[in-house]
């Protein structure tokens, strides 16, 4: 198959699913037939909920669904095969993603902007929320971590066995970091223009993008820091911590809207890559069904479904759509192109990586000495070669701007769930069919619910688990994030159900990604015991297998309950 070929398809089709699917999900659902002020309106206080318009807000919902996923995503799955690979990455973002992340948007908004915790407690139980909240909360500790230690990874020097800095090896981190660090600023300038001054969008977009390129030829050319990484990582923190209770048009609109140009333009990059190179995806297995590998065979089913993730369905996604994209959507009609479109363009940056592996995979075999390895040489190197083969020389600039906007992902990403997290461990203590409010409430509930305290805890959690082993315990976040996925859908059924629209689009979906995470879980549990009875595990094991079934037991009771109220609604719709 031609990657070419492939990427026209691939494109073609989503673009059918955008118009078609998308439209008919609009009518089932109401979407745009009320006039109704969003939350960002009714709601307004200058913080956390701030209208945004559609281009700034789907700058910052792009930015922080991206991430690392759909990137690292198809490279773990690229054993099975470019063919499942693709035909996930369609189906699962037409029907399964893109479903999710806009119904979890357009639930959110109509229950005031609250997070999918809340959508469950109004219409499931109490209960439920504490247990979700629970969960997604911690599963956003492990982001944090995650991302936090790759942002950190990237920016940070490169040391000899001498502990000597490695200038030449350190060359781009630096280079990024310096580009990363004057992008804070750069966008501090523009939300300051934006909002404070009334400077017209289109004006500020244009000297935004000419700041942009202004700091990557500075950062190119001058880089004087040089910290470790361990360094990076509490400086990162520290960062996160800030961003996460400043108002979203300080920092979180403007770097989120300016980051997306990035975005853009490695995906232009990568399309010009496909276009000049047209990669042959013969390197790549057409169909594997299991995979032999150093622990094992590993089948396609489930690990396929887990492991793309974001290139098809992320559970965190529920979460950005619930937590801060609801908090700025200026009208309702926005959530469309907004939540929807942003899964397909999603999709598309996943069928790009499969063509970056590709050519990658040829360059290997070709180029053993200098062999790609790792996410993001594969990707980042993928692409540049692809370029560098035509137009030779551009190499270096290619894979420093491609490294930059991969971490602009990470990045965005942590600082969103930074934010998120704090949103979670607020609504945990607070009972909002009460009416409480970080505001009227008292004793320990007026200090657990501070927005500062939240911050600090998330913050710091993720930091210490980013430096002390998170990779022990990272193989589950591909379950628990389709797990999040799974009750996400499961509380959008349910609110449907009850305000009496059409919710079949999420049953199916719903069911299948219940049944890949406890298959998943409980393959991982097992494999889990199975190196600690051959003795001499330390305590990853031990916690994976622990947790998991812990998250098995969380899946079955949600479902349960999930399938009673569904069932109660049916009932009552016969009567």
């Amino acid at each position: 198959m031609n990657g070419l070929v492939l990427l026209i398809i691939a494109v073609a089709v989503l673009v059918c699913g955008y118009i078609f699917y998308g439209g008919w999900l609009c009518k089932q659902w109401g979407v745009g037939e009320s006039d109704e002020p969003t939350p960002a309106h009714t709601m307004e206080d200058g913080v956390d909920y701030v209208p945004a318009k559609a281009p700034v807000l789907m700058g910052h919902h792009f930015s922080s669904i991206a991430g690392a996923g759909p990137i690292t995503g198809p490279i773990n799955a690229a054993a099975f095969g470019w063919l499942p690979c693709t035909l996930w990455i369609l189906v699962g973002g037409i029907f399964f993603g893109g479903v999710h992340d806009f119904g979890s948007l357009i639930a959110s908004v109509r229950h005031g902007g609250k997070s999918i915790g809340e959508i469950i407690s109004a219409n499931m139980s109490k209960r439920a929320k504490r247990l979700f909240i629970i969960f997604a909360y911690l599963t956003l500790i492990l982001v944090v971590a995650a991302f936090a230690a790759i942002v950190a990874g990237t920016f940070g020097a490169t040391y000899d066995e001498s502990g000597a800095l490695d200038t030449a090896a350190s060359l781009s981190a630096a280079r990024v970091a310096m580009v990363s660090l004057l992008f804070i600023v750069i966008a501090i300038a523009f939300g300051f223009l934006v909002y404070r001054r009334n400077m017209p969008m289109g004006v500020s977009t244009v000297f935004g993008v000419i700041a942009i390129v202004l700091i990557i030829v500075i950062g190119m050319n001058f880089h004087p820091i040089y910290l470790s990484t361990n360094t990076w990582m509490w400086i990162v923190g520290l960062y996160i911590a800030i961003a996460s209770v400043t108002p979203v048009w300080i920092l979180l609109q403007p770097r989120d809207y300016l980051s997306s140009f990035l975005l853009y333009a490695m995906i232009a990059l990568a399309v010009l890559g496909v276009v000049l190179a047209h990669p042959s995806m013969d390197s790549m297995a057409t169909a594997e069904w299991a995979v032999e590998g150093s622990s094992g065979t590993t089948y396609l089913f489930p690990v396929l479904f887990t492991t793309i993730a974001c290139g098809a369905i992320s559970g965190f996604h529920s979460l950005i759509s619930s937590g801060t994209t609801s908090k700025q959507l200026d009208k309702e009609t926005d959530a469309k192109p907004i939540a929807y479109g942003g899964m397909l363009l999603e999709c598309v940056l996943a069928i790009l990586t499969l063509c970056a592996i590709a050519y990658a995979y040829s360059w290997n075999a070709a180029n053993p000495d200098s062999a790609l390895t790792g996410a993001t040489a594969i990707f980042g190197g993928g692409i540049a070669h692809m370029i560098d083969d035509t137009i030779p020389g551009t190499y270096s600039v290619i894979y420093t701007l491609l490294v930059l906007t991969y971490s602009a992902f990470c990045l965005t990403s942590l600082d969103t769930a930074a934010r998120m997290g704090r949103f979670m461990f607020q609504e945990f203590w607070l009972d909002s069919s009460a009416g409480e409010t970080p505001e009227n409430v008292t004793g320990y509930k007026k200090v657990l619910s501070n927005p500062y305290v939240a911050t600090i805890i998330t913050v710091v959690l993720g930091v210490l688990l980013g430096l002390n082993g998170y990779a022990k315990i990272w193989a589950l976040f591909g379950s628990a994030n389709q797990l999040l996925a799974a009750l996400a859908l499961l509380a959008v059924a349910t609110w449907l159900g009850n305000v009496g629209r059409n919710n079949k689009m999420f049953l199916i979906p719903m069911a299948f990604m219940l049944v890949v995470t406890i298959c998943s879980l409980a393959i991982n549990t097992m494999n889990q015991f199975n190196l600690i009875a051959a003795g001499g595990a330390d305590w990853g094991p031990w916690a994976q297998a622990i947790i998991g079934i812990l998250l098995i037991v969380l899946a079955v009771v949600l479902a349960i309950e999930g399938v009673q109220t569904l069932s109660k609604q049916k009932n009552a719709a016969k009567t």
